[in-house]
């Protein structure tokens, strides 16, 4: 029996949202009922983009100036987290353009406002640049999910 590559990736996202919402429905506390299953899948896939995003940041640092280290990292972690978010957390089938450039505007302002700013502020007054990139990932995650959930990625 031949499996489309569709039908295959249709039913990787399915079990991803399956299991978010199991998840999500265990959560202690009556979390189940103020946690939605796309943003533990959001948490989920931003968490390991962060991490790709920490390892370019390491690996580039002391080789480029740390702007161009940030913004290394951030560039494979957005686009890594888009296709991901896009397939298996929100599911959308819309247009790709469009909802790329909806998402590469909201990226731009989240690039500006908290990776270069926040990040870059908190290493000028003397935090550890790992450390600075955590804290302005604080503020990145709560504007990136609230463009996803409710511009980029609307039903």
């Amino acid at each position: 029996m031949r499996i489309e590559p569709e039908t295959a990736a249709v039913r990787l996202a399915a079990l991803f949202h399956q299991c978010c919402a199991a998840v999500v429905a265990r959560l202690p506390f009556g979390l189940n009922t103020v946690v939605a299953p796309t943003f533990l899948g959001f948490a989920v896939i931003n968490g390991c983009t962060f991490a790709v995003d920490l390892l370019v940041l390491t690996l580039l640092h002391g080789v480029v100036p740390l702007p161009v280290a940030i913004t290394g990292g951030y560039a494979v972690a957005f686009g890594l987290s888009y296709v991901l978010n896009r397939a298996l957390n929100f599911r959308s089938h819309a247009a790709v353009v469009p909802q790329l450039a909806v998402y590469v505007a909201a990226v731009v302002v989240n690039y500006l406002a908290f990776i270069l700013g926040v990040s870059s502020g908190l290493a000028a007054v003397g935090v550890e640049y790992h450390l600075a990139r955590i804290l302005a990932g604080a503020g990145e995650a709560a504007f990136m999910y609230s463009a996803m959930k409710w511009v980029i990625f609307r039903r």
